[in-house]
């Protein structure tokens, strides 16, 4: 089994600042359309407010948002994925039974600028939106996701499966450490150098309790295998954000 550490939502690149925690819950901001394509704006998901305080009036309530990943209210989610990262995450084999951890960065409420876990996907079905029929890419247009809407490059994939987002900003779904630079995360105790991908350097592992995250990039894959200890932590994040 793969865990994906899948960075998404608003940051100092795009959106041009953080996602908000909001008496307690953490909503994450999907970053702005640049293709044209998405029909989903700020407005529509209740986030326009939200979105124009977070990116000091850039973006507001008519802004059109690439609303993904997309959690339906069946308890479902649907992530697209397109470029570099789709071959990465292809390279890697990641299908079928794996698991996206989404995280991006978030601050209010007392709390700076951060990483925190806010939503999962247990990969269901992979998709190649490049060669599936159209009744099947319309299906999925029909709930607004911007990978169906219309193509963002030769390897368009989309990623279904059970999913949720958190609906309470809890200490345990946190990675940045208390008190200490957004990329610097608190190390899981399963984790190890060699298991992350992008995070092979040395330096990034020096200090026994921490984990210097790779600043920019989307998809961060763990091949655990069959071990025991991820797949607990995994376990204990999924009831964390059901809860």
């Amino acid at each position: 089994m793969k865990i994906v550490f899948s960075r998404k939502g608003f940051d100092s690149g795009s959106g041009g600042g953080s996602s908000p925690i909001v008496d307690g819950k953490p909503i994450s901001l999907p970053i702005p359309d640049t293709k044209g394509i998405a029909r989903t704006t700020y407005g529509d998901l209740g986030l326009g407010d939200h979105a124009a305080r977070a990116s000091r009036g850039a973006y507001g309530v008519h802004s059109l948002c690439h609303h993904d990943p997309l959690f339906t209210g069946d308890g479902r989610c649907l992530f697209g994925q397109v470029g570099a990262a789709q071959t990465h995450l292809a390279n890697h084999g990641v299908g079928r039974g794996d698991v996206f951890v989404f995280f991006g960065r978030f601050a209010g409420e007392g709390h700076g600028p951060h990483h925190r876990i806010f939503g999962y996907l247990e990969v269901e079905q992979v998709i190649d939106l490049t060669a599936c029929d159209e009744a099947e890419r319309a299906e999925y247009a029909a709930l607004g996701h911007p990978h169906a809407l219309g193509l963002h490059g030769p390897n368009d994939t989309l990623y279904v499966g059970p999913g949720r987002m958190a609906g309470r900003g809890s200490d345990a779904l946190r990675l940045t450490a208390p008190g200490e630079a957004l990329s610097r995360w608190v190390r899981l105790k399963w984790l190890r150098r060699g298991d992350l991908s992008y995070h092979d350097a040395q330096w990034r592992w020096a200090e026994r309790n921490r984990l210097i995250a790779v600043s920019r990039g989307q998809e961060f894959v763990a091949d655990v295998g069959r071990r025991k200890a991820p797949r607990e932590w995994l376990a204990r994040v999924i009831d964390e954000i059901q809860s």
